[in-house]
């Protein structure tokens, strides 16, 4: 086992690698898809430039990484192994990721964590971590979210557009703007299209009699492995409660499903009752619920 740090760009391709290989073996086990670490690559962020922890066997295929992201109030490390990973591996890429992390100037991290993972629960306790609802001094984070999964040939028919809209992609709408400008910033379309799996033509939104954005959708698919992911989905205020969510995410999934796509993922906040309920009713099953660890990388005490 070799391990090595890689930058930017090459951290982003050999972690797709290594989740490509990972869902290979397991169809959903893992918190991850290639597609959501290429997501967040959509902004640029003081982790770019870090140099990443990866494990590489004697073939040079990545077998492990631990990533950390910067978003902004936050580093989360997203420890990734193989689906046959042992648990003293996992502990182990865990707390190298950890010392890495510290050793890096990052004072505290987040690890997103599977609820009904007990294993990995105790061994973060064990390094001093804990959710909201076991801190008493207010500095852990909680964020729930729940992980949903749709078999491509069970998907519903695409639902009928509210009239005065019209769907677009993209590819047709070059012209203008990206229409995520406004939340991923003015290098979103520059960053997205430097990833392997982005398509302008899953890349949908809904436009009103004005030309205006009124909700758009983002659809991952990758080939590699069969797997498709929507992330994000967004319907403008002004322009709620008009079945705008529901037309791009059944006319998105079915997009997908043509493109070979055999299962589909989608995660939520489970207090979020409008997405869920859409999710849901789409035909999305719940899978897992994750909660959020947090401490201090230098405190190892509980």
């Amino acid at each position: 086992m070799r391990e090595r740090h890689l930058v930017g760009i090459h951290y982003l391709e050999s972690a797709t690698w290594l989740l490509q290989r990972v869902r290979k073996v397991h169809p959903t086990k893992g918190l991850y898809e290639a597609a959501d670490l290429q997501w967040w690559w959509r902004t640029p962020r003081s982790t770019d430039n870090l140099p990443q922890l990866f494990w590489f066997d004697h073939l040079g295929r990545p077998v492990a990484a631990a990533i950390a992201t910067d978003w902004g109030d936050a580093i989360a490390l997203a420890p990734i192994v193989m689906p046959d990973a042992t648990p003293d591996w996992v502990a182990h890429v865990i707390e190298r990721g950890l010392a890495h992390a510290s050793g890096s100037g990052f004072e505290a991290v987040d690890l997103e964590v599977d609820r009904a993972d007990h294993a990995l629960r105790d061994v973060l306790v064990g390094h001093g971590f804990g959710i909201e609802e076991d801190a008493t001094d207010g500095s852990s984070a909680s964020l729930s979210v729940v992980e949903a999964w749709l078999a491509a040939d069970a998907r519903p028919e695409i639902s009928p557009l509210h009239e005065g809209y019209r769907l677009s992609t993209r590819f047709d709408t070059m012209l203008r703007p990206h229409h995520m400008i406004d939340r991923g910033g003015p290098d979103v379309e520059t960053r997205l299209r430097q990833t392997s799996l982005y398509r302008s033509d899953l890349d949908l939104l809904v436009l009103d009699s004005r030309d205006s954005v009124a909700a758009y959708g983002l659809f991952w698919f990758d080939p590699e492995t069969a797997t498709g992911l929507v992330e994000p989905m967004r319907t403008e205020d002004d322009h709620q409660r008009r079945g705008l969510a529901r037309h791009i995410l059944t006319a998105g999934v079915d997009l997908l499903a043509e493109a070979g796509a055999v299962r589909i993922k989608i995660c939520f906040e489970p207090a979020n009752r409008a997405s869920k309920g859409l999710y849901l009713d789409v035909g999305f099953e719940p899978v897992r619920e994750t909660a959020v660890f947090s401490r201090r990388t230098g405190d190892r005490s509980s």
